[in-house]
């Protein structure tokens, strides 16, 4: 039987299965996959952001805000959390909370991507409500 030993396959940790899936936009998937690593390593800011963000991509608004919430808990400074958690404040009409995190980007980054594109939803977001 030689030839039988067959090396085991890298598999894809789950997480990295549901970055895949939530870059292509399969969020339901994604959730089944990050509720399964925050289990598993309920530390992950990465992963409860990544959740938060498929929860609010799939209409689950009050899930996203405890999803972005325990983030921002364990990272204080984590940028995609507070851009995201910005931008469901802003799809729940709560512009000052959005404001509020907008403000933390930039205190943390100063001119970082995440805070870029809050500032475009939230400057896209007054101009729709004729704020302005």
């Amino acid at each position: 039987a030689a030839g039988s030993i067959v090396e085991p396959a890298k598999t894809d940790s789950d997480y990295d299965k549901a970055v895949k899936a939530v870059k292509a936009e399969k969020y339901r998937d994604a959730i089944e996959l990050l509720q399964k690593v925050v289990q598993k390593e309920p530390a992950k800011a990465d992963a409860w952001n990544y959740l938060g963000y498929s929860q609010r991509k799939t209409g689950m608004f009050e899930n996203a805000l405890k999803s972005y919430t325990r983030a921002l808990e364990i990272d204080p400074r984590h940028r995609g959390a507070h851009e995201y958690v910005g931008e469901l404040y802003l799809q729940t009409d709560n512009l000052p909370k959005a404001e509020e995190h907008l403000k933390k980007l930039i205190e943390i980054c100063g001119n970082c991507s995440e805070k870029k594109d809050l500032e475009k939803a939230v400057a896209a977001y007054k101009k729709a409500k004729g704020l302005s």
